[in-house]
């Protein structure tokens, strides 16, 4: 789906202003150091579109620096809600523009085993990384992972502590990310977009994006792993995503609350009135409605 709209540049000065151009749901926003960073407007729901300029998804930005961080600053983005692990946080401290409040919701505190936050560890070890990965354990290990983002009391504290945020509108602009911007921020974004009514299709289309947008940025690694005797496509279930990681997700969410709607009122625990704020301000309505 193609439609015109704004689409952001960068000026010579380093500003971030908005020229009229065309805008594709799931589009990179082209900021070097800040990959798989895409705005979640775009997707049309069943009564309208989602709102562009609202809210944001990404990895980690460590390096936000220069023009850079101007481009950042030019999206008037007013919360950064952080996903990620207190040993992540540790490692790569994120860079903030001045005046951005900063929002830690550790989605994985309570997680157990080789959940995604630890996996990266194994990548420097090609025969450590065989073990835990050959013969389709990555993919066994995501699924599970992806179970533990719905059913672990961390997570139901994370997000339902995000969402409400992201329910006032003071707080928006906002983005949001984890390490990568592709497992615990996929499913925060797979939930929403859900929640405002885009298809499961279109959900999943958005979701595998990250494979066109965040591969490139991790090729070093899959270089380095190939330079110590490891081969790189033993790595792809790990600095990708599958469709059977998100569909793992939603058969847990199912399962235990059958549907979006009761996973934000009985998981989530977000009051009706919270998620009727989230509709009303990030649902764009058909014109003729």
């Amino acid at each position: 789906m193609t439609a015109p709209m704004t689409a952001a540049r960068t000026d010579d000065d380093g500003t971030w202003n908005m020229t009229t151009s065309t805008f594709t749901p799931g589009a990179s926003i082209a900021i070097p150091t800040v990959p798989n960073l895409r705005d979640l407007g775009g997707w049309r729901t069943r009564h309208g579109t989602v709102r562009r300029r609202q809210v944001y998804r990404s990895a980690e930005f460590s390096n936000l620096a220069g023009a850079d961080q101007a481009a950042f600053v030019g999206l008037g983005i007013r919360t950064v809600f952080d996903m990620r692990t207190q040993a992540e946080r540790a490692q790569e401290q994120n860079t903030l523009p001045e005046g951005v409040a900063y929002v830690i919701v550790d989605i994985l505190r309570d997680a157990t085993g080789a959940a995604p936050a630890q996996l990266l560890a194994v990548l420097a070890d090609p025969k450590a990384a065989e073990e835990m990965l050959g013969d389709g354990k990555a993919v066994k290990l995501f699924e599970h992972a992806y179970r533990q983002i719905i059913a672990l009391p961390s997570a139901r504290d994370g997000y339902a502590e995000f969402f409400r945020a992201l329910a006032d509108r003071e707080v928006r602009p906002a983005s949001f990310h984890c390490t990568t911007g592709k497992d615990r921020t996929g499913w925060g974004a797979a939930a929403l977009l859900l929640l405002l009514g885009v298809s499961y299709d279109d959900v999943l289309k958005d979701y595998l994006l990250t494979n066109d947008q965040l591969l490139p940025a991790v090729q070093p690694i899959l270089d380095r792993f190939a330079s110590a005797g490891g081969d790189p496509r033993l790595l792809l279930p790990v600095v990708g995503v599958q469709k059977e990681y998100l569909n793992a997700a939603m058969d847990e969410m199912t399962s235990k609350y059958v549907d979006i709607e009761t996973y934000f009122t009985e998981g989530l625990r977000l009051a009706p009135e919270e998620i009727t704020a989230l509709r009303q301000d990030l649902i764009e309505p058909d014109p003729s409605a």
